[in-house]
């Protein structure tokens, strides 16, 4: 509950950085990667609460490494590096999601 906690409140410095400190590519880089890991945390914490821990850890560290590469590529980072990280973050998240879905079918109503 802390990391999601802790992930919430850095996506909203990311976004809010996009929305008013940064410009071009960097400023929208931060928007998306804040939105990202900002409704990953919120679902993290939903999940929790559901005891469905292994679809939460999915979240917050694939939010993790969506958002941590696009904040560090708006900070001048090499896209070349950083750029295939995105992706691997984003597999994370759609695992997340399916994980979810099983458990969800598999709890009985």
């Amino acid at each position: 509950m802390i990391l999601a906690a802790l992930s919430g409140a850095l996506a909203v410095g990311a976004g809010a950085f996009g929305a008013h400190g940064a410009s071009g590519a960097a400023a929208e880089w931060l928007k998306t990667g804040g939105l990202y890991q900002l409704i990953h945390a919120v679902a993290a914490l939903a999940v929790l609460r559901l005891d469905a821990k292994g679809p939460a850890v999915l979240f917050l560290s694939g939010g993790a490494l969506f958002a941590a590469s696009l904040y560090l590529m708006a900070l001048g980072l090499p896209r070349s590096i950083l750029g295939p990280i995105t992706p691997i973050g984003g597999m994370l998240l759609i695992i997340g999601w399916l994980w979810l879905a099983w458990v969800a079918f598999r709890t009985p109503a």
